[in-house]
């Protein structure tokens, strides 16, 4: 019923190669591995760092990121495999029927690969990098629990994440990418609520530092964070770890998934047994009787 999870404040700067993003990437692993994480997630948009590199791909296009998807997969795939941990590469932008999504990828001890498209696009995604919204959410099995991911703007939309939750989701994991205060406040305190209204952990960070030859991607405002529901067994405020803002570093923490099922049931608030489906629309009525008849776990 334990799991550990770290999560990195990914420094984005120019490069000169692929091969200095893999390192970027490995030591990070790394690193998690030292901690003996079962996962490590990383933040949205990490791969923009690669249209940095040098006469890179005719400029430096969030078209061009396609190309690099096999190299990203492989790198991704291998040190999960070679670390035994399930690592959440942040997100990829990837070319499907001549449209572009941004994807993220959760990559398993043993190979296997989950996706799962961002479903909720910002304006400045649509109007400057023509980025398509994803269809469908989907919940992956570990050996360690159900979880969801939940890319940035996702978790500022309460449907999906009590959707995930319906699902079976305990832990949602958020890749982020915010350029500033207010983005990443809007980011942050979505997802305290999120562990409020759902009573679920949500692990979530972004990317820190500047590309200063990719368009949009100039500046960035992050901060890695473990945030819990706000009730005795976990911190005061909601926060089991953070990070340092805009400061290089991993941060990492214990989840216990008894103590979401035990303040599901006896919590001074129980918001998931308590929501009123007789007053407004709620999700058994997309995933079946296992929303209504779960009242535990």
């Amino acid at each position: 019923m334990r799991l550990r999870v770290s999560a990195v404040q990914y420094h984005l700067h120019t490069i000169s190669s692929f091969e200095e993003f893999e390192q970027q990437v490995t030591h990070y692993v790394k690193n998690a591995a030292e901690f003996k994480a079962d996962f490590v997630l990383f933040p949205e948009f990490i791969t923009t760092q690669l249209l940095s590199i040098p006469d890179s791909n005719e400029g430096h296009s969030i078209e061009h990121l396609p190309l690099y998807t096999e190299l990203y997969y492989q790198l991704f795939s291998q040190l999960a495999q070679d670390y035994n941990m399930h690592i959440i590469g942040g997100t990829h932008v990837v070319r499907e029927e001549e449209k572009l999504f941004n994807v993220a990828h959760l990559f398993y001890p043993d190979g296997t690969i989950g996706k799962q498209p961002k479903l909720h696009i910002t304006p400045s995604e649509v109007e400057e990098w023509n980025i398509m919204p994803g269809e469908g959410l989907q919940v992956f099995q570990t050996e360690k629990g159900t979880i969801a991911v939940l890319t940035c703007y996702d978790i500022e939309f309460p449907e999906i994440v009590r959707l995930a939750k319906a699902m079976g989701a305990d832990v949602i994991f958020c890749p982020s990418c915010t350029d500033d205060s207010h983005g990443f406040h809007r980011v942050r305190f979505s997802a305290h609520a999120r562990t409020i209204e759902n009573q679920v952990y949500v692990v979530t960070t972004g990317t820190i530092g500047s590309l200063p030859t990719v368009d949009f991607m100039r500046s960035n405002y992050g901060q890695a964070a473990v945030i819990t529901p706000n009730d005795v067994p976990f911190p005061q405020r909601g926060i089991m770890a953070e990070g340092d803002i805009n400061n290089d570093m991993i941060i990492t923490a214990d989840l216990d998934l008894s103590l979401l099922y035990e303040v599901r049931q006896n919590g001074s608030v129980t918001t998931w047994r308590d929501r009123r489906s007789d007053l407004y629309p709620d999700w058994e009525k997309l995933v079946g009787p296992r929303a209504v008849d779960e009242k535990i776990g």
